[in-house]
């Protein structure tokens, strides 16, 4: 009896194609289970010392019948960076921010009034300071194993609100 016959049967019993397939298979399951690489290690398992995270986001334009009540200062918030679920964030502070035009005098001086369209009162601008928990590294700071940075977009999801704004500052706390 030959040990691999004219099918490709290794004794007449098992396919070679489908050895190959298991060890494939195997091989995978132990690259995904035993090496994770640094891609699926979370914040606390990494070793990395978890320091508090500001965020300070830019909130243009956003319009709601009555703003103040869909949140204040100590509320906590889902917290998405680049389309990437972080996590909860709080609330520490949010700043109204005047909604203004500038105007051309006669003299040709500029002059800088309140909006004046009556439609400007249910859009306004915020800034909104954000804490949450993160690390830094030699490329910035993470929050979850996302890197936040000025400019990057995210969003604030609360229970009666979702908005996109922009990050214009970051700090690492000690």
């Amino acid at each position: 009896m030959a040990i691999v016959d004219a099918k490709g049967r290794l004794f007449g019993k098992l396919s070679l194609i489908d050895i190959g397939a298991g060890l494939v298979i195997l091989m995978v399951l132990v690259g995904i289970l035993v090496v994770p690489g640094e891609s699926g290690q979370s914040i606390a398992q990494s070793g990395a010392s978890v320091k508090p995270v500001e965020v300070d986001v830019l909130v243009l334009g956003l319009s709601a019948r009555d703003p103040d009540k869909l949140f204040q200062a100590g509320d906590k918030a889902s917290f998405i960076i680049r389309n990437q679920p972080y996590g909860e964030v709080t609330i520490d502070s949010i700043q109204t921010l005047p909604k203004t035009i500038v105007l051309g005098l006669p003299d040709g001086t500029p002059a800088v009034v309140d909006e004046p369209r009556e439609e400007s009162q249910f859009s306004r601008n915020f800034l909104f300071t954000l804490e949450g928990k993160g690390r830094l590294t030699d490329k910035g700071p993470l929050l979850g194993n996302v890197p936040i940075k000025v400019g990057t977009p995210v969003e604030l999801e609360g229970p009666l609100y979702t908005f996109r704004a922009s990050v214009i500052d970051v700090r690492v706390g000690e």
